[in-house]
């Protein structure tokens, strides 16, 4: 009895050993070679909205966070001076036509009469009715361009997505080119993984993805889009044109450089919602993964 007591303690003492090594296994396994990581964040493409020309602001017509469609008025631009240009160059096209049309039909006559018209004579004319006729396409351009103005103060969305910090008030006047509110591009929404160089081996692409926003859940569904092609060296600095700048000291403990993976979105849970900036766990699916976790196996 006794001898069987000891059996019994012997074999739960065996069996706890190598249930704690099965699970540091598993543990090391899992955080050292299975391609997975916590650091990733919700990322996607940001479309400053600025106008093309200057002037007051005399409508908003989107509110802060709001969902709008490509082509979509997001705000208007004083229009009055610009469609008084419009009018201006319109005006000056009739009137350079009109010069360049009679200078046409003289330099007809004037080579119809050769015998009465001197020769110098049909050349001025011919030479004034080329100079208007180029005078008249500077004159189209000017008027094509003030009708693109015209066009330019009605500022739409280049894509779709959302407006952000929207903030603007009509009065308000903004110079060409200064950012008046920020787009995020619905179709850029993406998840970038940092993983650590040592997992690298294990992720291609294609590869499905798992993700987990944190606080969230349920699970979005991936694929591996692309891997980054390199990463800043930040011990080395100095430009092109000069010798590289390498530190001359070096640490015992060496981290894992992280490398930026793109995994574009398949699919995501109802109610789930991506906001760029989030942050979210990835870990990827890899079948020559597990080829690597078999041949890492003691037996």
């Amino acid at each position: 009895m006794f001898r069987l007591s000891n059996l019994i303690r012997t074999l739960v003492t065996a069996a706890v050993i190598v249930g704690v090594l099965v699970l540091i296994y598993s543990l090391w396994v899992r955080y050292q070679i299975e391609p997975l990581t916590r650091d990733g964040r919700v990322r996607a493409d940001i479309v400053p909205i600025a106008p093309d020309v200057s002037g007051l602001v005399t409508d908003v017509r989107v509110h802060d966070n709001e969902t709008v469609k490509q082509g979509q008025v997001l705000l208007v631009i004083d229009r009055s001076r610009y469609q008084i240009a419009l009018e201006q160059a319109e005006a000056d096209v009739q009137r350079v036509k009109a010069d360049a049309d009679e200078a046409t039909r003289e330099d007809k006559r004037n080579r119809a009469m050769p015998d009465v018209v001197s020769t110098e004579s049909t050349e001025q004319g011919t030479a004034k009715a080329a100079q208007l006729r180029a005078t008249l396409k500077q004159a189209e351009a000017a008027r094509d361009l003030a009708a693109l103005n015209l066009e330019r103060t009605l500022v739409r969305a280049p894509v779709d997505g959302s407006v952000t910090n929207v903030d603007l008030q009509p009065g308000v006047y903004l110079s060409a080119g200064k950012a008046a509110m920020a787009l995020v591009s619905a179709k850029s929404l993406r998840v970038e993984g940092y993983f650590e160089e040592t997992k690298l081996p294990a992720v291609n692409v294609g590869d499905p993805a798992s993700i987990y926003l944190m606080g969230v859940a349920n699970e979005i569904r991936g694929h591996v889009e692309s891997i980054a092609g390199g990463v800043e060296d930040r011990e080395r600095t100095g430009t092109d044109s000069q010798l590289a700048n390498v530190n001359p000291s070096f640490t015992w403990v060496r981290l894992a450089q992280r490398i930026p993976v793109r995994i574009q979105i398949d699919s995501v849970p109802e109610g789930v919602r991506l906001v760029p900036g989030q942050t979210a766990s990835v870990e990827i699916h890899s079948t020559e993964n597990e080829v690597r976790v078999r041949r890492s196996l003691p037996w």
